[in-house]
């Protein structure tokens, strides 16, 4: 089942919502710039389902496909594929990966690692976030080790169920137990800001509009 917030959030931008959790004194909750959409004109938001693994050589080729499937069909529809593979040399997803994540009903997936297949995956509009592209892939490379378990990228703690929120700026995570908040602060500073954009347009001085509004 699909959150009806995703809605109402994707309207937001990620500058705001990085903006309403900074003046909440909040740290640390930047996705590392490494990472970027490879569909930049898409915005990619709802809760996280994580996971995590690992590099292992002497894997069997067949283990790693029963692995790699066995992931496959436990990811969580109405949510975010979100991985920390612990390496930069082989492909986090792919395209029959993407394919079938997508017609699962995931949102998308934010990979601190590769991903190849990107043709077709533009083609299907399954959004992907990556560091880079290789054709190496996971057979007899890769192993998981947990699912749905906190994991790390960059300074950000993700815990499962928190919430990501990335636009062509990047990529924020948002707690699940603040979200609402963060949600009705981030609509509120964009009325705001346009109120802002219209006093100067009209003619108001910049600065006169920031101490009028608080807000720039």
């Amino acid at each position: 089942m699909i959150d009806p917030r995703i809605e109402q959030f994707s309207k937001c931008y990620t500058g705001v919502v990085h903006d309403v959790m900074r003046a909440r004194g909040l740290r640390d909750f930047t996705l590392p710039p490494r990472i970027t959409p490879l569909q930049p004109e898409m915005t990619l938001c709802g809760p996280a389902w994580t996971v995590e693994g690992a590099i292992d050589e002497a894997a069997d080729p067949h283990q790693t496909l029963l692995d790699w499937t066995g992931l496959l069909s436990k990811a969580a529809s109405g949510h975010i594929w979100c991985a920390q593979p612990n390496n930069h040399l082989i492909a986090q997803m792919g395209e029959l990966s993407a394919e079938t994540l997508h017609a699962k009903g995931v949102l998308g997936c934010v990979l601190d690692g590769a991903l190849r297949d990107a043709n077709f995956i533009l083609e299907l509009g399954f959004p992907c976030w990556r560091t880079h592209h290789t054709p190496r892939d996971v057979v007899g490379m890769w192993r998981p080790s947990t699912t749905d378990a906190p994991i790390t990228i960059g300074e950000v703690r993700i815990e499962p169920g928190d919430w990501l929120h990335g636009d062509r700026d990047g990529m924020v995570r948002v707690p699940v137990a603040i979200l609402d908040e963060i949600i009705e602060a981030a609509s509120e500073a964009m009325v705001t800001e346009n109120k802002v954009r219209t006093a100067i347009l009209s003619g108001v001085d910049p600065q006169d509009a920031y101490l009028q509004y608080g807000k720039f």
